[in-house]
């Protein structure tokens, strides 16, 4: 049942994905109005709504990991969590390239093996390795097609002109990850004997396609919110009720609301505070990617040590 649901979700995505690209191109392509606070406002509004909230129920898997620890205080794990979550942002504001790379190597395992390891039997060394090669997909492909929009992200959020420059002028590193990156969808194709490999082949088509028509801003707003948030919300879901998806989906949004709601309120707090020093586009920039990587090192951390655990 499970695998039926991630299909029609996928192929709701690639729709939506095929949809979107076809109005942007008939409109003019990569819109003139992106660079107006529009665009970024919405992006925001969709991480902090849809795409975070694949995140809030971490406080409900603290009973775990708290039980595997043999202890039932709770604040211990929110002071943990949020401890980590500083510490991500304040290493980002004194060694932000060096904190970028290890988010993005980070990220990029993270969004390979969550979208997926529903699809792959076995979960060997030489498959973790491939996640990652996978997920690094979502990284390279908005720099092979809009180097100079990526970089400018990337100037954004502090990184030095030095790795800039080497970036830009070193782009056949670009295109050979981008090229290994589609080798790790082949990998689990070819791996799994082509069984169910309609799902991979419209996930790499669509990230393809969104970051060819789309600014990489709104390429991984799409992805982020409509793909893998959605397919991570779909697992606890079933997770939570395995009789009835759409109760388990209730039951989610019940649970997730609360925490969402208050990260959000963090967020939009951050971009009010920093719009004093910053532009306010940068601002939302900032707080977009520096606020997921502050989340998504703990979150990231959490999920690994039930899994060790509970094996």
């Amino acid at each position: 049942m499970i695998k039926k649901i991630y299909g029609k979700h996928t192929f709701y995505f690639s729709v939506l994905t095929i949809a979107l690209s076809a109005i942007a191109l008939i409109i003019g392509g990569n819109v003139e109005f992106s660079n107006e606070l529009i665009i970024p406002f919405v992006c925001l509004f969709l991480i902090l709504s849809v795409g975070i909230s694949h995140g809030a129920m971490d406080n409900y898997k603290a009973n775990k990991i708290l039980k595997i620890y043999k202890t039932n205080n709770k604040i211990i794990f929110y002071l943990i969590y949020v401890l980590i979550s500083l510490a991500v942002i304040i290493f980002w504001f004194f060694f932000a390239s060096l904190t970028l790379l290890v988010f993005l190597l980070i990220a990029s395992y993270h969004f390979g093996r969550e979208d997926t390891s529903f699809l792959n039997i076995g979960n060997s060394n030489f498959d973790q390795f491939f996640y990652l090669i996978k997920g690094s997909l979502i990284i390279f492909a908005p720099l092979f097609f809009y180097i100079d929009e990526t970089l400018k992200i990337f100037e954004v959020l502090l990184i030095n002109d030095e790795v800039l420059f080497f970036i830009k002028d070193q782009h056949w590193i670009i295109n050979i990850c981008l090229g290994l990156g589609t080798f790790g969808y082949l990998y689990f194709i070819f791996k799994n004997r082509f069984k169910d490999f309609e799902i991979l082949l419209l996930d790499i088509l669509s990230i393809l396609i969104l970051n060819f028509v789309f600014s990489p801003l709104i390429a991984f707003t799409i992805y982020f919110c409509f793909l893998h948030s959605i397919r991570h919300i779909i697992s606890i879901s079933y997770e939570l009720d395995e009789n009835s998806f759409l109760n388990g989906v209730k039951m989610f949004i019940k649970k997730a609301l609360p925490l969402t709601i208050l990260t959000a309120l963090l967020y939009l707090l951050s971009v009010i505070y920093l719009s004093n020093l910053y532009g306010l586009n940068d601002v939302i920039i900032q707080v977009i990617f520096i606020g997921l990587a502050s989340l998504t090192f703990p979150h990231i951390l959490l999920e690994y040590l039930i899994e060790k655990n509970e094996k």
